[in-house]
């Protein structure tokens, strides 16, 4: 599993060593973490096996959301998976529904984008408070 992180001042408490910690306290042993761009991600074209992000992408100013998300995608081997979690709104990200149509017409398999404020995760009423109105998951395979 690799991590990658911009690690930057303004999130100070977070650290590749707290990610490193944290993986030697699991016990988890297949872990790398790497300081990156998550808009020029740093690996060949079908790299990873998965890719997933939670919470990362609303945090990244001036750029097009859905050319981030290809971005990830470009990364990911034909056959993988992919979870991505993020305040995916209409205002931040455009139409979702319309790149998941694009998704699927260009063979990606069994996209859906959940969202992730109607209970099953938290309630609306929960994101709100929070912050996170538009949360949604879009999954599926490449």
């Amino acid at each position: 599993m690799v991590g990658i992180d911009r690690w930057g001042k303004e999130y100070a408490s977070f650290s590749r060593q707290l990610c490193e910690n944290n993986s030697d306290a699991e016990s988890v042993q297949n872990t790398e973490f790497h300081q990156g761009d998550a808009c020029k991600l740093d690996y060949p074209d079908e790299y990873f096996d998965a890719v997933t992000s939670n919470y990362v992408y609303h945090n990244i100013t001036g750029v097009n959301k859905q050319e981030l998300l290809r971005e990830t995608l470009r990364v990911l081997k034909k056959g993988g998976t992919f979870a991505i979690h993020d305040i995916m709104s209409k205002a931040r990200y455009g139409d979702m529904q319309k790149f998941v149509n694009e998704l699927y017409n260009e063979g990606y398999e069994g996209v859906e984008l959940i969202d992730t404020t109607d209970g099953m995760f938290m309630s609306k009423g929960e994101a709100h408070i929070l912050g996170l109105r538009g949360s949604s998951l879009l999954i599926g395979k490449k």
